[in-house]
């Protein structure tokens, strides 16, 4: 193959950073975030006053002291995950495909945007894009808005690339294994803990009777997960987090679970986010810290979090091998 020409280009799309944990920036994320209908499903002129009206003048300050409290000195730990993904990626197709496939990042919301990612592959000669959002599970909140962007991205263009978009990958066999290794590597270093919970983000409870599958698919992948550690239905719990507004959301929330664990027995419990696919507020912040702090004052003695897949090499290896499959025909 030759290195001058590349036969595809990788847009690795995860929802976005504030650029820095500021309330400036921090509200210019958070709005175009939850003006996405995708996200809040309101009609605009009900939700429209709510969010300029209210959220956007109280929530951004107290979201950024939240963020400044995960904050890395490199920067936001979702981007330099992001980043580290994409580097590694990119090294292990090389290695792949003996040429150099290009890799580039493009978020939701936020910088950097699909269009500059788009942008960046098309300038390195890629002509075919394979857009690899990394939510394992499909919900109409996260993979959608992938779906809904590029193609309003594409309706500017007169020559349009060629397309694929990666769905899900919620029971992908590299994606249990993956998984299962994070986990077997927590308890080599930590020890077993009475249960293992399984965080993943919440949705509104009306997304799933309307017929998103998302709910289905993280019980199917805690169920392999589980049976992957030879796990006993006692020693794991699923459970949903991040919920807000008043609407009811999937249960069992993360946090009312935390509070009930030790009224039943349950004093240790180890917590992953497999939904997930790099640490951020949500992993960092509300299950790291928040989860710890709602076991241990319900009673509960050891509460170890398990970080996210990030950068490991077995999550490598899963993006790689989820490339070389949906790119057939290309190479």
């Amino acid at each position: 193959m030759s290195d001058s020409v590349p036969p595809f280009g990788v847009l690795l799309v995860n929802l976005g950073t504030p650029d820095s944990p500021t309330a400036p920036d921090v509200k210019k994320f958070l709005k175009q975030f939850l003006s996405d209908p995708r996200v809040v499903d309101l009609s605009p002129w009900i939700w429209k006053p709510i969010l300029n009206g209210i959220i956007l003048n109280t929530r951004p300050a107290k979201v950024a002291k939240l963020y400044q409290s995960i904050w890395w000195d490199e920067g936001s730990p979702l981007m330099v995950i992001s980043q580290k993904q994409r580097d590694k990626l990119k090294q292990t197709l090389h290695e792949s495909f003996g040429q150099t496939i290009p890799v580039e990042l493009g978020m939701s919301y936020g910088n950097p945007s699909l269009q500059s990612g788009i942008d960046s592959l098309k300038s390195q000669g890629a002509e075919k894009i394979f857009v690899l959002p990394l939510y394992a599970q499909y919900s109409c909140s996260t993979v959608a808005p992938v779906y809904d962007a590029i193609a309003q991205l594409l309706k500017a263009e007169r020559n349009i690339p060629e397309m694929r978009i990666n769905k899900q990958y919620f029971d992908h066999p590299a994606y249990i294994q993956a998984l299962a290794e994070s986990v077997k590597t927590h308890w080599n270093s930590k020890g077993q803990a009475d249960v293992l919970m399984m965080s993943f983000h919440g949705v509104p409870l009306r997304y799933i009777t309307e017929g998103d599958p998302y709910q289905a698919q993280c019980q199917a992948t805690a169920e392999l997960l589980a049976k992957a550690l030879e796990l006993t239905p006692e020693q794991w719990r699923v459970c949903y987090q991040s919920q807000f507004g008043k609407e009811e959301w999937i249960k069992p929330a993360t946090d009312e679970l935390l509070g009930s664990l030790p009224k039943q027995g349950v004093k240790s419990v180890d917590i992953m986010c497999p939904a997930f696919s790099s640490d951020c507020l949500e992993t960092l912040e509300e299950i790291s810290q928040e989860g710890k702090a709602e076991f241990l004052s319900a009673g509960g003695e050891r509460y170890e979090f398990i970080d996210c897949l990030n950068d490991a090499p077995a999550h490598i290896a899963l993006l790689a091998e989820l490339v070389q499959e949906q790119t057939k025909g290309w190479y």
